[in-house]
């Protein structure tokens, strides 16, 4: 396949990718393999170490204990990158590094054969460490960072380090940091981190022309609208459910610099995202940090009832926080994901169905993240038998789908399946 993308300097951005061709919404931009990557260490039990698949049953690595598979074959493909990995783990066993220094680590042992890389757009080399726009706390941090990447990679080989040329560890830690993207499931959950250094040099919009998504650990950058020759490709860094300011700020401290894209000029998304009674929403706001917390620890039922609590209407009939309120709509899907693992699946749906409005106007642009709100909504519909609401909801989410992920992709079959037993169903009716 032609490259459709090509390096280019931008204006005030420096580094960037454009289209050397015209490409339609929908439209295959660039695949790519990680450089490096690994499991996130919250997924670590559940996701497989070499294909990145999730499953509830993995074979343990009888070394390390921490190194999991799909089977055996999964596991001799990834040998080749483990056997170094596994004697440093174990030299640390209990304690198991953060992802950063097992990505670095990675990255270290890609670099030592650079015979086993393939060429790149961007080098890894060339990927900026922004060393000098951080400030003392943030470098304070990369430093006991760079002293644990040393003591994990010590037991393996002592000298390491010095083996890469020109190698300083906290620069390729800040570099880790600045670089690296989430590796997400078909649902947009995140199993893991990795370094793909082509895509490194995409710049952010927070209304962007492409977007990313996996299959496993393959990368796949799809335009999800028309993109001329000439013009700039981008994508954004962050999820657009947050104020400006808060978009603001999270750009500045993960990948500082400003964003000065129409949608944080105009901050046109603010007055929704604030809408109903300031009094009302701010203990929602609050809220959300713990609540994420009783989320990923898995306590479903404290989670469920303190959103419960945070949505139940005060007083009067009309809601002082409307459903559009984006501190409202965390805390309901919040609330959606509770009652999905707790099995209260008519609750759910009614959560659900509460998010799709606020999705519709957040997301006016074909977003996979939306895609995937209806089809979890549709698949509940179907489950209770509301199976004309079910068929409209998965034909809603085909349409976006198409585009974000292309009909290739496994989510987008899953769905087309789903849609025809649906109607299939309809017809024996």
């Amino acid at each position: 396949m032609a490259l459709k993308l090509e390096r280019f300097v931008c204006p005030g951005k420096g580094n960037g990718l454009r289209a050397n061709q015209r490409v339609l919404a929908g439209e295959l931009l660039y695949t790519a393999e990680p450089l490096a990557c690994c499991v996130s260490s919250q997924c670590r039990n559940v996701v497989c170490h070499s294909c990145f698949s999730r499953h509830e049953t993995l074979l343990r690595c009888s070394q390390c204990k921490v190194a999991r598979y799909c089977d055996v074959t999964c596991q001799k493909r990834a040998w080749s990158i483990h056997k170094r990995e596994c004697k440093c783990l174990l030299s640390l066993h209990p304690r198991i590094p953060t992802d950063s220094v097992r990505l670095a680590a990675r990255i270290i042992f890609r670099l030592l054969c650079p015979s086993q890389m393939t060429p790149q757009l961007y080098s890894f080399e060339e990927h900026e460490s922004h060393l000098c726009d951080m400030g003392e706390e943030k470098r304070e941090g990369l430093s006991q960072l760079s002293s644990m990447l040393q003591l994990y990679l010590k037991q393996e080989q002592p000298d390491i380090i010095q083996k890469v040329p020109s190698f300083d560890p906290i620069s390729l830690l800040a570099k880790v940091t600045c670089n690296c993207f989430t590796i997400s499931d078909a649902e947009l959950q995140e199993i893991g981190v990795g370094l793909y250094p082509s895509m490194s040099l995409l710049n952010h919009d927070c209304r962007p022309s492409c977007v990313m998504l996996f299959q496993g650990k393959t990368l796949q950058l799809r335009a999800i609208r028309d993109i001329q020759p000439t013009e700039e490709v981008t994508i954004s860094y962050i999820g657009v459910l947050l104020p400006t300011r808060e978009r603001q700020t999270q750009l500045m401290e993960q990948y500082h610099f400003s964003c000065q894209c129409g949608l944080c000029s105009t901050a046109e998304l603010d007055p929704l995202m604030f809408c109903g009674v300031k009094e009302a929403w701010t203990p929602m706001k609050e809220a959300i940090p713990r609540l994420e917390i009783l989320q990923t620890n898995g306590n479903w039922e404290e989670l469920l009832q303190e959103c419960s609590s945070l949505l139940a209407p005060v007083g009067g009939a009309v809601p002082a926080v409307p459903d559009s309120n984006v501190y409202r709509l965390r805390v309901t899907d919040l609330a959606f994901d509770a009652c999905i693992n707790l099995a209260r699946w008519e609750t759910a749906l009614a959560y659900g169905l509460k998010t799709l409005g606020p999705y519709r106007q957040y997301y006016p642009d074909p977003h996979p993240a939306h895609a995937i709100q209806l089809m979890r909504v549709a698949k509940l519909q179907h489950f209770l038998v509301h199976l004309e609401d079910a068929q409209h909801t998965l034909r809603l989410a085909y349409d976006i789908m198409k585009i974000t992920h292309g009909n290739e992709h496994s989510l987008t079959s899953d769905l087309i399946r789903k849609l025809e037993e649906c109607l299939a169903e309809m017809d024996c009716k």
